[in-house]
């Protein structure tokens, strides 16, 4: 029933099982979040799959020179029962500053950063590290 919160939970355990690439359905709010964690590391790439009605996204998940996935956890803090919202002055760093917390904003899909840099806030969708 949430989408997001499944998207982010299939990426982490593809890690894991340390699957070269995952799938799941296609949105915009999906590749507008994959655009965000490709730009910070989390993923090396990802595509839209199928015509009309069956779109996927495939998502080719991205690895440490270890082999270690670069998707180490995730923790969903907007949920479709009860929405997050946070200002620019209320965003803490996390896990030290090791993980991000995307956030929907006026001005798009961002990071705990850089929102902080374009002083805006908006929806706390979840975090990553």
């Amino acid at each position: 029933m949430d989408p997001i919160g499944d998207m982010i939970v299939v990426m982490k355990n593809g890690g894991d099982s340390r699957k070269e690439s995952v799938i799941f359905p296609h949105s915009k709010l999906k590749l507008a979040i994959l655009e965000v964690l490709q730009k910070n590391g989390y993923v090396k790439s990802f595509s839209k799959k199928g015509k009309k009605i069956a779109k996927w996204i495939e998502v080719e998940l991205a690895y440490d020179n270890d082999g270690a996935s670069r998707i180490h956890g995730v923790d969903r803090v907007s949920k479709t029962s009860k929405r997050v919202y946070t200002k620019s002055k209320d965003l803490r760093s996390v896990k030290s500053g090791f993980g991000s917390l995307i956030i929907s904003t006026p001005k798009g899909i961002m990071t705990d950063k850089m929102a902080k840099v374009a002083n805006v806030g908006g929806e706390a969708l979840f975090k990553i590290w």
